[in-house]
C-alpha cells in the first residue's frame, strides 16, 4: 500500500500535484472547499450563459501538452484547441485600434506600419525571447528552487547574460523600438506578473515569445475544459476528490502532520501538499512556531494585482470587438504605478474584455454574448463596496460604448461582480490577490516562498505563491515540481 498524500485545493496546481503523486504510487485524497473543482478556474452557468470565473488566456500550449503526455494523453483527447486570429485587439483611443495578427509575417508588417524597420528589430527581440523561453520554461521553472546548487547548469551559467536577468523589461524593449504603441504592446504581458516593466527582469520577454510566436488559443467549451481534463486524469490515476471539504486544522505528532481536519471529517496523511493560499495555510492552519514566514515577511512581499471582474450576459451581439480586447486608451504607466508603486484605486484604469462567444457561441443563448470585463487593481485596498464596483463599471463601459458605438448597458440581462472581498472569501487570498506573488528579481526562484516547510517535516506547498509563480502554465508546473520533491522526500 502506498504512502497517503493529502492535497489541499483542486485548482490547477493541486490537480497537477495530486495526479503526479498518484502516478508515483501514492494514495491521494484531494480536498476542495467548493462544490466544484477548479479553484480560480471554476465556471458557473446561469440563464443559458456559461462563464469562466478566472483565467481566460490560453498561452504556452506546449506546457499543457507536456503535462497531458505524462499520462499518455494529448490535448486533443480532451478538447479542441483553436488558435485565435486576431490574437487580440488593442484599443489605443476611441477612434484608433489594432488587431494583433496571428501570422508572424503580417505581424512584422504591422510593426513596420508603426515604425519603419521595426519589424526586423522586433524579430531579433523575439529570437532572443525564444532562447529565454527554451531555457526559462524547460530548465528554470521545472526546478524546485530550494538551493542555488540546482542552477549550477552550464547552459544557465554561460547564458545568464543572454537571459537578461539583471536588465529591466522597460530598458530591454527600448533597445528595439521607440514607438509608444509597440512599447505598450511588448510591455503588456508583464502587467499581470506583478511589477512595472521598470522592475520586471527582461528574462520575462519570454512572455512576448509565448504571445506573438506561440500564439493565443482557446479550448472550445471554455477554459474549464482544462479543469475537466485534469480531473479526468487525476481520477484515472486513482485520486479521490472530496468536494465541499474546508480544511480547518492539522493534527500533529511532534513536527509531523498525522491528520488533516476539515469542517466535516478528517484524513490520515503521510504527507500534505497545500495548494491553498500560502499565507492562509501558514497563519491559519499552523501555530506560529511552525510557520515558515512571519507576518512582517508577508507584508513586505510585492503582490501581483487583484482584479475587479464583471460577468455580463448581453441579449444582443456586440460589434467591433473580437474574443480578446485590451483597452489601452489611458496612460499605461500611470495605471501601473497605481497598482504597484503607490497602491490606490486607479483614476483611469486600463481594462480587458473577453467575448468567448465570438469563438464559441455555446457560451450564451443564440444571438447573445457572454462578456467578461477585468480591471487590474492593487491588492490590499480598502473600500471594496458595491458603490465602488458600480463606479468603475460605468467608467469602463462609457469607454467601451464610445469605442463600439453601441449602447451595451441597455442590453445587459445578467450581471455579477467579483473583487477583493470575494477573492478573500472564496480563496482565502492574501490581501485579495488574484494572481499571487509578483515576479520581481527579488522574488524569483530561490527568493520565492519555499515549496517545502522548514519546520514541519511532511508539509509542502504548491501554487501561485511559491515556485515557479503566477499563471496557469506555471501553476500546472508547480504541481509537477512539488510531486517530484515529495517522491524524493520518501527515498
Amino acid at each position: 500500500m502506498g504512502k497517503k498524500a493529502v492535497v489541499i485545493g483542486a485548482g490547477f496546481a493541486g490537480l497537477s500535484a495530486a495526479a503526479c503523486l498518484a502516478k508515483k504510487g501514492f494514495e491521494v485524497d484531494l480536498l476542495e472547499k467548493h462544490e466544484v473543482p477548479g479553484g480560480r478556474a471554476r465556471k458557473f452557468e446561469v440563464d443559458g450563459f456559461t462563464f469562466d470565473m478566472g483565467p481566460s488566456w490560453y498561452w504556452m500550449p506546449d506546457v499543457f501538452e507536456r503535462y497531458y503526455n505524462l499520462f499518455g494523453k494529448t490535448t486533443s483527447d480532451f478538447y479542441e484547441l483553436q488558435r485565435l486570429d486576431p490574437s487580440y485587439k488593442v484599443v489605443w483611443d476611441e477612434k484608433d485600434s489594432t488587431d494583433i495578427p496571428a501570422d508572424f509575417d503580417v505581424f512584422m508588417q504591422m510593426c513596420d506600419s508603426f515604425e519603419k524597420g521595426s519589424g526586423e528589430r522586433i524579430k531579433k527581440f523575439l529570437d532572443e525571447a525564444a532562447y529565454k523561453y527554451e531555457v526559462g520554461i524547460n530548465k528554470l521553472v521545472y526546478k524546485p528552487s530550494r538551493s542555488l546548487i540546482e542552477f549550477l547548469d552550464i547552459e544557465l551559467i554561460t547564458g545568464v547574460f543572454k537571459l537578461d536577468v539583471f536588465t529591466s523589461m522597460s530598458k530591454h524593449i527600448r533597445k528595439f523600438t521607440s514607438h509608444p504603441k509597440l512599447i505598450e504592446l511588448l510591455e503588456f504581458p508583464v502587467l499581470f506578473l506583478g511589477a512595472t516593466p521598470q522592475n520586471t527582469p527582461a528574462l520575462y520577454s519570454l512572455m512576448n515569445y509565448a504571445d506573438i510566436k506561440l500564439g493565443t488559443w482557446y479550448p472550445i467549451g471554455g477554459m474549464h475544459k482544462i479543469v475537466e481534463a485534469m480531473v479526468s486524469i487525476a481520477e484515472s490515476q486513482g485520486v479521490k476528490i472530496h468536494l465541499s471539504q474546508n480544511v480547518k486544522a492539522y493534527e500533529f505528532e511532534n513536527s509531523t502532520i498525522k491528520k488533516v481536519i476539515t469542517d466535516k471529517t478528517s484524513f490520515n496523511a503521510d504527507v500534505v501538499i497545500s495548494g491553498a493560499d500560502y499565507h492562509h495555510s501558514e497563519t491559519v492552519l499552523l501555530p506560529k512556531q511552525k510557520q515558515n514566514y512571519s507576518e512582517k515577511y508577508w507584508n513586505t512581499r510585492v503582490m501581483a494585482p487583484s482584479s475587479l471582474l464583471y460577468y455580463l450576459g448581453i441579449n444582443t451581439k456586440v460589434e467591433g470587438l473580437p474574443h480578446h480586447t485590451l483597452f489601452f486608451d489611458k496612460p499605461f504607466e500611470a495605471h501601473a504605478i497605481e497598482i504597484y508603486t503607490e497602491p490606490q484605486w486607479p483614476k483611469d484604469p486600463l481594462f480587458y474584455v473577453s467575448l468567448t462567444t465570438k469563438t464559441d457561441p455555446s457560451g450564451a443563448p443564440e444571438g447573445m454574448e457572454n462578456m467578461f470585463v477585468l480591471i487590474p487593481v492593487a491588492t490590499g485596498l480598502d473600500g471594496d463596496t458595491e458603490e465602488i464596483r458600480e463606479y468603475y463599471f460605468n467608467k469602463v463601459m462609457d469607454r467601451l460604448e464610445k469605442f463600439t458605438g453601441q449602447k451595451v448597458r441597455s442590453h445587459i440581462v445578467y450581471k455579477r461582480t467579483f473583487a477583493h472581498r470575494d477573492f478573500i472569501k472564496d480563496y482565502n487570498a492574501f490581501k485579495g490577490n488574484a494572481y499571487g506573488l509578483a515576479n520581481t528579481l527579488r522574488q524569483t526562484a530561490i527568493l520565492k516562498p519555499s515549496l517545502k516547510s522548514k519546520k514541519v517535516k511532511n508539509l509542502f506547498y504548491t501554487g501561485q505563491l511559491t515556485v515557479p509563480g503566477p499563471g496557469v502554465p506555471p501553476s500546472i508546473i508547480s504541481g509537477q515540481v512539488v510531486a517530484g520533491e515529495v517522491e524524493a522526500f520518501f527515498k
